[in-house]
Parts: C-alpha cells; structure tokens; sequence
C-alpha cells in the first residue's frame, strides 16, 4: 500500500467538486494525471473509490470510508504545522467551527472579536449548520469542533458542555399573550409565528415538535436574525420563539414581552463538540477554553 500527502489533497478535491476535471484543477494538475493518480489509490487499497460519468463524480462506499480518512490526516498535518509556525503555538493557525444558529449569530461573534484581535495570525471559517451536520463534520474531520444546543446523541466524540439557555417566547407588548406568565407551545399555534430562515437549526427543532402533535407553525416570515426577528415582533408583525438570552438583550432597547415556555425542551445545554483536545493544535484548545469561561 502506497501513497502521499499530495494524493489524499488530491482526492479530497475531487471529492468536494462535481467533477474530476475541477478537483485536478484546484490541486494544480492535470485531468489525466489527476485520473492515473486515483486509478493508483484504487489499485493500493484494491478497492474503487469514485464512480465517474459524464455528469461528474461519485464516491463510492469505500471512497465515503477513504474521504472521511484522508480528511483526518489532512487536518491533522495541519494542526502539526501550525503547532510549528513562527508566529507561536497559540498566535497562528486555520480553525474551522460549525456552529448552530444561536451560537453562529448570538455568542460566536463577541467571543471571536476578542480572540482574533489578540491573534492577528489566525482566521476562523465559522459556518452555521444543523446539528445533525454539525456532529457529522466533526466525526468525519470536515470542521475543527462543533457547538450546538440541547441533547448530543453521537459516539466516539468528546463532549465539552460549557453554558445553558432556555427557550421562551417573545411578544408585542399589547399581544393577548403578553400578560401570561408561562404558557405550552401548542397555545402560540394560533397566531402567526416570525422565525429564523429555512435551515436553521432552530426553525427544525421547532417544527418537529409541533409535528409531533400534529400540528405545523403558523409561519408568517423568516429573517435571518434573532435582531431582525425582535423588531417584527416589536412591530406586531407576530410573535417568536427564541434564546432567551437573545430576547432579554433585545428586550433592552425594544418593547417586548418576554413569556417563559412550560415545556421540557426549553432548557438548551450548550456543547461544544471534538474528536479528540488534546490532539488539537494549542490555538484552538485556547478558544474552546475561552468559550468555557465566557459561558460560565
């Protein structure tokens, strides 16, 4: 069995495009070397890797097994020459974080401030996704670490718990909600609904719990901020469910009711997710330990 760095680049390029031709292009190679160099792995591991036709690429069984593989090298080979750059073990390197709404929008952002403008050598790829897609990218080595919200039903990861929230509901001030004192979900069915946009971790986990009563949201909008959905409810477009650390910020400069929500699943414990801390490089150790003490 042989093979190089520069091969498993090479089929993670490929593997991420929709085409060889665009993999080979992205590793500064040819088409037809970028082929001899695969049909090579192939005949290594004796096992065929890509199914290619005229539409492009796909992997097969053991090239999803030998993706998620080269990935964990790869990222690892990383970690080591950022472990050695001349800017120090803690002032440079590439981080990578897939994040759920509330931590993309919400904490991430004041978090990262101040821990970029100490370490002007490093940059961060913050992209928010489900949670499903969060534990995925951390297990198969496409992010550095995950954060999400409420339960964490995966194996083989380390799971560093760091902060709680709660979900609540958000009114206009003269809504006939707005003077309860808590209340289910299923009583907000019946007004319209503002929430984060489709995709969001979020809106998910809310529509699967009115599902499982049979029920769906009565959806008037979605925008693309817990901001953005404080200031509709303010202006008595409809009502919302969010974080409640983000409603009582808002709460602040808007007119809003703030009701508490009488349902098991209001309280999200925060997690972050990695394969394996000590085994990442110091950079990123140092902002999962600033996470934990910003989360305290």
């Amino acid at each position: 069995m042989h093979f190089d760095l520069s091969d498993l680049r090479l089929f993670i390029h490929i593997a991420e495009s929709p085409s060889l031709t665009q993999g080979a292009r992205k590793a500064f190679i040819s088409p037809a070397a970028a082929s001899v160099r695969i049909k090579s792995l192939e005949t290594s591991f004796g096992s065929r890797l890509l199914y290619r036709d005229s539409r492009g690429v796909e992997l097969t069984p053991a090239g999803q097994l030998f993706l998620q593989h080269a990935r964990l090298i790869m990222r690892q080979v990383d970690y080591m020459k950022s472990e050695f750059t001349e800017y120090g073990a803690e002032a440079a390197g590439h981080i990578r974080i897939f994040a759920n709404t509330t931590a993309a929008t919400e904490f991430l952002p004041d978090v990262l401030a101040g821990f970029l403008a100490e370490r002007p050598g490093v940059t961060v790829d913050l992209q928010e996704r489900l949670s499903r897609d969060i534990v995925r990218g951390v297990l198969d080595g496409s992010t550095d670490l995950g954060i999400i919200a409420g339960p964490v039903e995966a194996q083989n990861l380390q799971v560093i718990r760091f902060s709680t929230d709660r979900l609540v509901l958000a009114t206009p001030l003269d809504h006939p909600l707005a003077s309860r004192q808590s209340l289910k979900l299923l009583d907000t069915l019946g007004y319209p609904h503002i929430s984060m946009h489709e995709g969001t971790t979020l809106l998910r986990f809310l529509q699967e719990q009115v599902a499982l009563h049979g029920h769906s949201l009565n959806m008037r909008i979605k925008v693309y901020s817990f901001e953005a959905m404080c200031r509709m409810v303010e202006a008595g477009v409809g009502i919302a469910v969010l974080p409640d650390s983000s409603a009582r910020r808002h709460q602040r400069t808007m007119s809003l009711s703030v009701i508490e929500l009488d349902e098991p699943w209001r309280v999200r414990e925060r997690s972050i997710l990695v394969r394996d801390l000590q085994a990442l490089p110091k950079v990123i150790r140092a902002l999962i330990e600033l996470m934990q003490s910003k989360g305290e």
